[in-house]
């Protein structure tokens, strides 16, 4: 048992000093959200470099809280009068999601050539553990799925904050305004974003440590009797370590079957980012909201990654997470009907 803790501790250790650094790096280059993106391509590198990286289950918990709570710090008390405008916003939003999915299936099925139920399933934006479950009932190849999901996680990581910096004009490194907070006023604040993100993963909500997390810290920013936040030598460890747990992803990826895939799933990617960005820029037009934010709020990315992006981008987290949240409960309760309509009510046994 010591010897197993002993090595879990090293892979940690190695893992977040290749992030720290890559994240450093980017930092020191200027780059938007470096302390993140850094961190990811260096930990991906280096996995694919053959080395064993990973965050553990616990530490990944503990930082998911604490960023929820970080990002729960940027809202401000007057977000319900903004929150009346989004229910259009939320339907060109179901709008994309359906473009976007159709893009990327158009390519990976045609241009790709995959089979149609892995190329639906290597399509759709985000969910990536409950489109995984599906694909196995139907027997859909789970390999090039992940990846194609992971390497356009990859991409939006790595490049949508700088299409963001770039297209907005805002400066490369920015943040939301938080109030200094006391220290033993963070700590109470993490205890009770903790128990939020507990009750919340029990309860089965998607990314439910960061989301409960989240829901306690907005509600206690929101209505500005019980201010959390956390300062910013806590929030870069954080940002670290969520880096590097996106670039562990790759270890189950050999470099010969990310050569082979990176070129359609990049086509895949950028398909669907167009028409995210065309929602996006619609949405920007008619209701006045930054492009940015909306792109974030479209994306197809994970709910975690893409709301603390906003956070660090000094956009509206709120936002931004109602949305990514709306899109996974969408697709949870639609997708299974869309296999049956694009692929037969069959399923076959998952692949050995």
């Amino acid at each position: 048992m010591g010897i197993i803790f002993k090595k879990s501790l090293l892979k940690l250790g190695l893992t977040a000093l290749v992030g720290g650094l890559g994240g450093a790096v980017f930092t020191w280059l200027g780059l938007p959200a470096g302390w993140l993106s850094g961190a990811m391509v260096a930990v991906a590198l280096v996995t694919l470099g053959g080395f064993s990286t990973g965050v553990s289950t616990p530490v990944r918990n503990a930082v998911f809280v604490a960023l929820g709570l970080v990002m729960g710090s940027g809202v401000q008390p007057d977000f319900l009068l903004r929150a009346s405008e989004w229910p259009l916003s939320l339907a060109i939003l179901a709008i994309t999601v359906f473009g976007i999915a159709c893009a990327s299936y158009a390519v990976l099925r045609y241009a790709g050539r995959w089979p149609a139920e892995t190329a639906l399933y290597g399509a759709i934006p985000g969910a990536l553990s409950f489109v995984m479950a599906l694909a196995a009932e139907r027997g859909a190849d789970l390999g090039r799925i992940a990846t194609t999901q992971t390497i356009r996680l990859l991409f939006l990581v790595a490049f949508l904050p700088m299409l963001i910096v770039g297209t907005s004009g805002l400066p490369a490194e920015t943040a939301n305004a938080v109030e200094r907070v006391p220290l033993l006023t963070s700590l109470i604040g993490l205890f009770l974003c903790a128990v939020g993100g507990f009750f919340a993963n029990r309860a089965g909500v998607p990314a439910g440590w960061m989301v409960g997390s989240f829901l306690i810290s907005m509600i206690g920013n929101g209505s500005g009797y019980v201010p959390m936040g956390l300062p910013e030598q806590l929030q870069i460890p954080c940002y670290i370590l969520l880096g590097s747990l996106i670039g562990s992803r790759f270890e189950s990826i050999t470099p010969r079957e990310l050569v082979r895939l990176t070129g359609i799933s990049v086509a895949a990617f950028a398909a669907g980012v167009l028409i995210a960005g065309l929602g996006a820029s619609i949405t920007s037009y008619w209701m006045d909201i930054p492009f940015g934010q909306a792109l974030l709020a479209y994306a197809p990315g994970g709910l975690e990654v893409m709301t603390l992006l906003s956070f660090m981008l000094d956009l509206d987290p709120i936002y931004v997470a109602v949305h990514q949240i709306f899109r996974f409960v969408s697709m949870a309760l639609l997708l299974p009907w869309i296999s049956v309509v694009m692929l037969g009510r069959e399923s076959r046994q998952p692949l050995s």
